[in-house]
């Protein structure tokens, strides 16, 4: 049967189509590609409600974009997307990965511009019409100067919106280990560990690009920037538990006491009351930030 117009619009049938290309030209890498699908569909779900309210044709800024599978869908979607992503540690995978979707992408005219430069060096102002990042924020350098960056990027009223963990929490999700006081103290205590994780293809690279990211941090980093306006959302932890249940490739991440720990939340619905959990204690940040004041971001930059 084929497809109609808001069939070959959506997500998966962009996702099927690449998972298709991999098939046939690249089978060896199709394991990766799942996990990357994944967190596309994911990231697309997380930013459905922004996106809902944007006109054809506004602006969108990916930061850190990945396998770039996201920002050409907002492409498709008939969106004008900018995808910044450099290939640094941890994540030299990517660029191979990369090369093959936006052969794809091509055919099917949904090539994103992109940036490769390191968020910190992000120079745009008021272009933006929305801006938002997946799992991003915890690798970049300086948490500070990128949100800085970011939020001069928008047009005033725009929201950048991203999720990562919180590393106040005590645990760190890509390697499945306990954080012990420091980021330090427990690459010592795990070293081990985290050298034979299998389901990361440079976990060296991956711990060097942790920067241990937390509620207070981001906080005390927007009281800075007075021209913006920030909101936690204590929910995102409860959608996060739900995609243990719907998400086997996230799912297969977590160790397997983790997993079992939650199924027995999960089934009883009990997983809910953690949104009661205090911000500082949930393992994971929504933070949604929306620019209101032109004047007082730049009066920060100069």
């Amino acid at each position: 049967m084929e497809c109609t117009i808001i069939e070959k619009k959506s997500i998966d049938w962009w996702i099927s189509d690449v998972r298709m290309y991999y098939v046939n030209t690249h089978p060896e890498m199709l394991s990766i590609f799942e996990i990357y699908a994944a967190e596309a569909i994911f990231g697309r779900y997380y930013i459905s409600e922004e996106i809902d309210r944007l006109q054809s044709g506004a602006e969108i800024l990916e930061i850190g974009a990945g396998s770039f599978l996201l920002s050409c869908q907002l492409v498709r979607e008939g969106f004008k997307v900018t995808a910044l992503e450099p290939v640094n540690d941890g994540f030299s995978h990517l660029k191979k990965m990369r090369q093959i979707i936006l052969k794809r992408a091509e055919v099917l005219e949904c090539v994103p511009q992109h940036l490769d430069i390191n968020a910190e060096e992000l120079q745009k102002e008021n272009l933006f019409d929305f801006a938002f990042s997946v799992n991003v924020m915890e690798h970049v350098d300086d948490p500070f100067v990128v949100t800085a960056n970011v939020i001069r990027s928008l047009t005033n009223g725009s929201y950048y919106r991203f999720c990562c963990p919180n590393y106040f929490f005590p645990y760190e999700p890509h390697f499945n280990i306990p954080t012990l006081f420091s980021k330090r103290f427990t690459e010592t205590a795990f070293m081990k560990r985290i050298l034979s994780c299998k389901t990361i293809p440079d976990p060296i690279g991956m711990w060097k690009s942790l920067n241990w990211i937390n509620v207070v941090q981001v906080r005390k980093n927007m009281q800075l920037l007075p021209g913006a306006e920030l909101i936690f959302n204590r929910r995102f932890i409860v959608t996060t538990l739900e995609r243990l249940d719907t998400d086997p490739s996230f799912a297969d991440r977590r160790s397997p006491v983790i997993r079992n720990i939650l199924a027995i939340f999960m089934k009883s619905g009990l997983h809910k009351l953690f949104r009661f959990t205090p911000l500082i204690m949930q393992p994971v940040m929504d933070c949604q930030l929306r620019k209101i004041d032109n004047a007082e971001v730049y009066s920060w930059r100069k």
